[in-house]
């Protein structure tokens, strides 16, 4: 490939089998993408939410009734409008909706804490918000410190079949303490209000205009929003489907991947609409019934992360479980061993699929997924090799200078579905993008890499002292900041330690300021705190109070040292269990 004359390696065409190594990518929005699927699998099954099918024909008419109402309640082109929600079709018909009229949809991860959901609304500015009721409680407590004057109410068994809905408000539904609140309005007569809105809703958005904010943690571990474009999405879908070239109209994907993630949103919604294929969405997912899951809906595809396919082969159930039905098995949002694969492998091969799981490699800040095992080729220890139009380098982090094949450092990528940039945060986007000698700006990913003379690349680690769990980011330095706000901790040093399903979770490690005993109460105390503060899955699972913290010899916490311990003791445990 040539960038203004001067050559970028692309060793990874000689593996590409049956994928081009260009593609086209449309100049309009990610609502008329869907558009365009969806004139052609007019008749086919977009989405199907516990039974309740809605074809794309019919997904189209939800997604107009939306954008009447959203513009009858003020919303314009360029506005933001927060979806903090589960996979409901709610979710979906909003997100498309917000498209169709110019608008940008901002996701929130419901479990989000109070500080958090008010941080997103505030950097947006978000006057609307379309939330799950669940949520709202934690909306009342800060809507008055926020910009908000409406927010939707959603249940999530406001599209189920009326057997289920009913059921579902006879027990979990009556559980849910819903506070009042004076800006909500329900799903139903937000819909309501649109039906006399006679103007053209529809308003074409440019490639480059943002679409999508999602978040991540940027080089200094806060959260970020990261602006994605229409083409960023558009192609996305369009080079997964490339990628993967065993995908066809009509498949049954097993969507559970959360639409507040690049991964599920990007790969599980987007890329399903585009080559019209038939999502399959939950609000949660439970592996205890995983085997239920996958019996009743025989899906074609599987997307998930690999505590996903953990849970799948831990499920007694699932013995004698035939699943010839898949035929593309995919693995994201964290690394997956090599021995996790060959057990997944081995289990696939089993159950009588004739497939083998494909690791795909990515970050928020190019959607997600952009690197993927081919389906003809697989090396030990490879996260695959890069999507059409994508390119990968190996790089100095110190000197930008790119490294022989082989040698360890910092992987950077460029290409179309690479973010526009942290909203609001200029110094953050220009350490994060950066314009090389090769006149190309590429994507600084922060892990550490490296790449063979085939192309193929290879993950090593988080440059970056984050924690992936479940396929989510852990900011150990967003976690420590809410734990230091209380004012008997000295300090916290947060790092990840291995869970069985999970991959890791954060452990957190504290001092206490001096004269501050440790008690069961102030236990509880900080424990409260981070949730009621930090979304579920940054929770600490592991509290540990110590006297001091190991250090380096400028003085910084020695992390890795904490780490080097917590290893140790696993390999003790791990031994006295043998």
């Amino acid at each position: 490939m040539e960038a203004q004359g001067i050559s970028v390696k692309t060793p990874w065409y000689s593996s590409y089998e049956g994928v081009r190594e260009h593609l086209e990518y449309p100049d309009y929005s990610v609502y008329s993408l869907l558009e365009e699927s969806a004139k052609k699998h007019a008749k086919l099954t977009s989405y199907d939410y516990f039974g309740t099918t809605v074809t794309y024909k019919e997904f189209l008419v939800q997604i107009e009734e939306a954008a009447r109402a959203f513009l009858t309640l003020g919303v314009k082109a360029g506005d933001i409008v927060s979806i903090c929600m589960p996979n409901t079709p709610e979710a979906l018909i909003s997100f498309y909706a917000l498209s169709k009229i110019g608008a940008v949809a901002n996701m929130i991860h419901p479990l989000s804490g109070e500080n958090e959901i008010k941080y997103y609304l505030n950097l947006t500015e978000s006057e609307v918000m379309v939330c799950i009721d669940l949520a709202l409680s934690k909306i009342c407590h800060i809507m008055a410190d926020t910009k908000l004057k409406q927010v939707i109410q959603v249940s999530v068994a406001d599209s189920m079949p009326i057997t289920m809905s009913v059921g579902y408000h006879v027990t979990k539904g009556r559980k849910i303490k819903i506070e009042k609140c004076e800006i909500a309005l329900k799903w139903s007569e937000f819909i309501k209000s649109g039906r006399h809105y006679e103007k053209d809703t529809f308003r074409e958005g440019g490639p480059d205009e943002t679409a999508v904010i999602l978040y991540s943690g940027g080089t200094s571990g806060f959260p970020k929003g990261i602006e994605l474009t229409n083409r960023n999405f558009n192609a996305l879908a369009i080079q997964s489907f490339e990628a993967c070239h065993t995908l066809k109209e009509g498949d049954r994907v097993l969507s559970i991947m959360p639409v507040f993630h690049g991964f599920g949103l990007g790969i599980c919604i987007h890329t399903v609409q585009y080559f019209g294929g038939n999502a399959i969405i939950l609000p949660q997912f439970d592996a205890s019934s995983f085997d239920k899951l996958l019996t009743k809906n025989r899906p074609n595809i599987i997307a998930g992360v690999p505590s996903l396919f953990e849970a799948m082969m831990k499920n007694k159930r699932m013995q004698g479980v035939d699943l010839s039905f898949l035929h593309c098995v995919i693995s994201g949002g964290d690394s997956l061993s090599q021995s996790l694969k060959e057990k997944v492998d081995a289990f696939l091969k089993e159950h009588g699929a004739d497939v083998q799981v494909r690791e795909g490699y990515g970050l928020t800040e190019c959607v997600t997924g952009s690197c993927m095992i081919p389906s003809h080729k697989y090396k030990p220890g490879s996260i695959g090799i890069p999507y059409p139009d994508t390119y990968y380098k190996i790089i100095n982090p110190e000197t930008l200078e790119e490294l022989p094949y082989g040698e360890d450092g910092e992987i950077v990528i460029s290409g179309p579905t690479v973010m526009k940039g942290y909203l609001k945060e200029e110094s953050e986007t220009a350490e994060t993008l950066r314009v090389h000698a090769d006149g190309l700006t590429w994507l600084h990913t922060g892990d550490l890499g490296c790449m063979d003379e085939e192309g193929f690349i290879y993950f090593k680690q988080r440059i970056k002292k984050m924690i992936i769990t479940s396929g989510y980011n852990v900011y150990p330095q967003y976690v420590e900041n809410v734990i230091d706000q209380m004012p008997e901790v000295l300090l916290s040093c947060v790092i990840g330690i291995d869970h069985e399903l999970k991959g890791q979770v954060a452990k957190a490690f504290i001092v206490l300021k001096d004269g501050v005993e440790e008690t069961p109460e102030l236990r509880r105390a900080i424990r409260d705190h981070c949730e009621k503060n930090l979304a579920r899955y940054s929770w600490p699972y592991e509290y540990e109070f110590r006297k001091e913290l190991p250090k380096t010899l400028v003085g910084k916490v020695a992390f890795q040292e904490l780490i080097n311990e917590e290893k140790a003791k696993a390999a003790a445990r791990e031994a006295d269990n043998a």
